[in-house]
């Protein structure tokens, strides 16, 4: 899920910039990794989550990018990258809202689900954010009516995760773990809430802090969740598996630091229906990453229900706006897991 942070940081935007001048070599390399890198951390999720408990994974990862990104973008004004910019009362407030609803509910709720669900499943199931995202914009006060082409994906959407969770079997086919799968569908309800709310409410003008303020906060709330619903007890480090700890190892650096950093080089420089096509890329990445390292099936039912969903996703993301700022909004929140 998608990221997991929103990119959008006042109340009231101005009309956002023309794409600013990059190398083409960094611009092609910075959609690789956000299509390579975010797409992998389904699999590297699943590969945590066999000696890692799911709530403790996604804080221990979480509460790491947060001790890095914050004093380096913050507190230590001889790094040449911190901004000096001192985060208010209202900024922190945002922060933890939309912590909780991306990382919390969403991330947490990916690892958890994890557990028995396939993660190509899982991205795919993820990538409906873009279609709530669509509801949830139009029923907030001063939202936007979508279009027929968008209601038309909307419907398609549904009607693919119906078929994932839905009857039992299809030809050959079992469905996905039914509390699973809904509790992902939920996951994916917190994250476009938590998109919208962001881009509506004051963050750090700098996006990297803002990553800092969320992670910090919130992965303190996941690993403290781990210790409220049981998660430690029995649970030993020495316990867990060395691709166990690659696996967390891969999250940090690659899906959150390295994966969100690229995703912040191609906002800046290349355009809104651009940056979206890693929505509908994610998905057949972790599907083919699971299917091919962790042997999981790619039976017919996933396979129809693959096609409707990214189809659905593909019609939302790529309509026409008429107003960029609107082209802004449906742009998905970083939806890396």
């Amino acid at each position: 899920m998608p990221t997991d942070v929103a990119t959008s940081h006042t109340h009231e935007r101005p009309a956002p910039a023309p794409p600013c001048p990059a190398s083409s070599t960094l611009l092609l390399a910075s959609f690789a990794a956000v299509y390579i890198l975010w797409g992998s951390t389904y699999l590297a999720i699943r590969i945590g989550v066999e000696s890692f408990p799911p709530l403790l994974l996604a804080g221990l990862r979480h509460l790491t990018v947060g001790l890095i990104f914050y004093p380096y973008f913050r507190h230590a004004p001889y790094f040449r990258h911190a901004t000096d910019e001192k985060p208010t009362l209202a900024q922190w407030g945002t922060a933890v809202i939309t912590g909780v609803l991306l990382l919390v509910m969403g991330n947490g709720t990916v690892s958890w689900s994890e557990k028995v669900v396939p993660s190509g499943i899982a991205a795919l199931l993820v990538a409906t954010v873009s279609l709530w995202m669509v509801l949830i914009d139009w029923l907030r006060p001063g939202g936007h009516r979508p279009g027929p082409r968008v209601i038309a994906g909307f419907l398609l959407g549904f009607a693919g995760m119906a078929l994932l969770v839905g009857p039992e079997r299809i030809g050959d086919s079992n469905r996905v773990n039914p509390l699973a799968g809904f509790a992902l569908i939920g996951a994916s309800f917190a994250w476009a809430l938590g998109s919208i709310y962001s881009r509506h409410h004051p963050l750090p003008r700098s996006p990297l802090l803002g990553v800092g303020m969320q992670t910090l906060c919130c992965g303190s709330v996941l690993c403290l969740a781990a210790v409220a619903t049981g998660e430690l007890r029995g649970f030993h480090l020495a316990d867990v598996t060395l691709r166990s700890w690659i696996a967390l190892l891969y999250l940090v650096i690659f899906g959150s630091a390295l994966g969100f950093s690229a995703y912040v080089y191609i906002l800046k420089h290349s355009t809104a229906s651009r940056v979206a096509t890693y929505a509908f890329v994610n998905p057949v990445v972790a599907l083919f990453l699971g299917w091919f390292f962790a042997a999981e099936p790619l039976t017919l039912r996933t396979v129809l229900a693959s096609g409707i969903i990214l189809t659905a996703v593909i019609l939302v993301i790529t309509t026409p706006h008429k107003d960029p700022l609107e082209a802004e909004e449906a742009l998905p929140a970083s939806g890396e897991a």
